[in-house]
């Protein structure tokens, strides 16, 4: 009977002082010594979380699960969905050219997507498209369209094709392009602060201090 009593009592020691940390790591914590750049996390009570990431025009975002497992800061949000693009739709013309169409209503984002298709060889870039969208690649028998979108470097979208009988293809964004998402994404809690790496950043020092 004591040595029930004794684990009873040793699993309520436990739960509160986990229960006392989680209300402890609570808060908002600001990446530090970045210049031009403010982001950052809100760890809610819930175990929520939101990331926030602004550099000039560029606004990311993320949102999920957090945990403590070892004193360390576990983040987890959806699994990343897949393409950040969609296709419409494809066609045949009489073209000598591939031609890539983005349909998007904010014009300011259209010349910031490039594309290639297949794989690309020693000397070659993607192709940026212009104001309206457009991107011209030379016609080839390749079975890959790539796009990028250059404020989410991270990620590449593929899509099969035939470009044998099909040379002009409209895409669109899909609403997650600018999410940023985490798996078992850790970070080392001190007493005010959070530290290790960036989601985004090629940083692995990183300081997140806290806001009194």
């Amino acid at each position: 009977m004591k040595h029930l009593l004794l684990i009873f009592i040793n699993l309520f020691i436990f739960i509160s002082i986990m229960h006392a940390q989680d209300n402890t790591v609570t808060g908002v914590y600001n990446l530090e010594g970045v210049m031009e750049t403010a982001s950052g996390f809100k760890l809610n009570a819930d175990s929520t979380f939101e990331f926030y990431f602004s550099y000039g025009a560029l606004d990311r975002y993320g949102k999920g699960k957090w945990e403590i497992i070892n004193n360390k800061l576990i983040l987890n949000s959806r699994p990343h969905p897949g393409n950040d693009f969609k296709l419409l739709s494809s066609a045949h013309t009489n073209n000598n050219f591939i031609t890539i169409s983005i349909q998007e209503k904010n014009s300011m984002l259209l010349s910031y997507v490039y594309a290639f298709a297949g794989t690309l060889k020693e000397g070659e870039y993607p192709v940026r498209a212009d104001s309206h969208g457009i991107i011209k690649l030379p016609a080839s028998n390749a079975d890959t369209l790539h796009l990028l979108f250059e404020f989410t470097p991270e990620r590449i979208s593929s899509f099969a094709v035939n470009t044998k009988t099909q040379n002009s293809f409209s895409f669109a964004f899909e609403p997650w392009i600018a999410e940023v998402f985490f798996k078992d994404f850790g970070l080392t809690i001190k007493e005010d602060r959070l530290e290790g790496k960036h989601p985004l950043l090629e940083k692995d020092d990183c300081v997140y201090t806290k806001e009194q």
